[in-house]
């Protein structure tokens, strides 16, 4: 376990060491979606890349098993795996996904070779982003204080996350660092040899949501 560790931290520090002034990626499959996030000073359209990559990975994978899944129910899904260790993400990943983790990796502040917890750079400019423009106010307050005691770890912020799940939906800040922290950190152990890069990709409708449930106006009357 120890040498698997330092090997992906010698990988890592040669990453900041190899960083480009300009990230040269151009292959953004998902540029027509709306701009989720903005944050000065970082590459956003990247961040955006990535983001939406992986909801579509999500929910192309979960789709497979359901076709009548939706975003909402692949972010409860993945949530769930995640943070009970079941997730093989050499099922999910895609060819272009694997792309944007190149070109993330690119991003010096985003990563900490350091961290033994997880890959990312606690704190960067990045998830400083994230956690100044998190909706939810316990769940901007929890990350805040684990970052600032230095206890943070996908584990511990992951518990709260299983019943805000459905947050992602529209606070795209909190759907990042789920994007970054359980899914491209964790792609730095992935065994390449498992992908199936050949699996046919799938159109994936993300306007494809559960019903909204309004609320009865007969209910509790008796007529």
């Amino acid at each position: 376990m120890n040498s698997q560790f330092n090997l992906i931290a010698v990988l890592l520090v040669f990453t900041f060491f190899n960083c480009k002034q300009q990230n040269t990626f151009s292959d953004y499959k998902f540029a027509d979606k709306p701009q989720a996030i903005s944050c000065e000073g970082l590459n956003s359209k990247l961040y955006n890349e990535a983001l939406y990559s992986f909801e579509d990975d999500i929910l192309n994978y979960y789709q497979q098993q359901k076709s009548t899944s939706t975003l909402v129910q692949a972010y409860s899904q993945f949530l769930r795996g995640s943070n009970y260790g079941r997730l093989k993400l050499e099922d999910f990943v895609s060819k272009h996904t694997l792309d944007v983790f190149e070109a993330l990796k690119e991003e010096a502040d985003l990563w900490d070779a350091n961290n033994t917890e997880s890959h990312l750079n606690y704190h960067g400019k990045t998830i400083r982003c994230i956690s100044e423009n998190i909706k939810d106010a316990n769940l901007k307050a929890t990350l805040n204080a684990l970052i600032s005691t230095n206890s943070m770890s996908p584990k511990l912020f992951g518990a709260p996350l299983l019943t805000k799940y459905r947050n992602a939906l529209n606070d795209k800040y909190l759907a990042l660092y789920i994007t970054l922290d359980l899914y491209y950190s964790n792609l730095f152990e992935l065994n390449l040899d498992l992908v199936n890069l050949d699996k046919p990709e799938q159109q994936v409708d993300f306007n494809k949501l559960p019903p909204a449930s309004n609320p009865d106006p007969h209910a509790g009357h008796n007529h």
